[in-house]
């Protein structure tokens, strides 16, 4: 969802030197019917479909996820009260500060997370900083590595 820190775990992964790839920022959305936006999937299957040389992260929010080849699926959340503060403040991307996007991004949490986070392997609340984040998600991936 919009404001999960999505995007702020992205930067940190890379930061780490991990392959992280953004859905929205790197060009794998595109604009849909009704103001929404969904994922250009031929392009995130090439992405996933590519020899790995390196653990791939891909994050971002979308219903053409459930179609896609991902080995494991992670569910970052964060509170309604931290949504709705991170929404109106950030700076780096407007969606969500007008009243009619930040009712759509509250409206999709109560309905498509209760979804996501059926096939989620992993739910992350993203209440602390990033780097906490990544340390947790990093952690428990080594975990399945061994």
């Amino acid at each position: 969802m919009s404001g999960t820190g999505k995007s702020a775990l992205v930067h940190e992964l890379r930061r780490r030197g991990c392959a992280a790839y953004d859905a929205d920022e790197d060009g794998f959305s595109e604009p849909r019917a009704g103001g929404r936006w969904g994922w250009r999937a031929e392009l995130v299957a090439e992405l996933l479909a590519r020899p790995p040389d390196r653990l791939l992260f891909f994050v971002g929010c979308s219903e053409e996820q459930v179609e896609l080849p991902f080995d494991y699926r992670v569910l970052l959340t964060a509170p309604r009260s931290v949504l709705v503060q991170r929404l109106r403040t950030r700076t780096n991307n407007a969606y969500g500060r007008d009243s009619v996007e930040l009712s759509q991004v509250l409206a999709d949490r109560a309905e498509v997370e209760r979804l996501r986070r059926r096939s989620a392997d992993l739910v992350l609340t993203t209440t602390t900083p990033p780097a906490q984040v990544a340390d947790v998600l990093l952690g428990h991936i080594a975990g399945l590595l061994d």
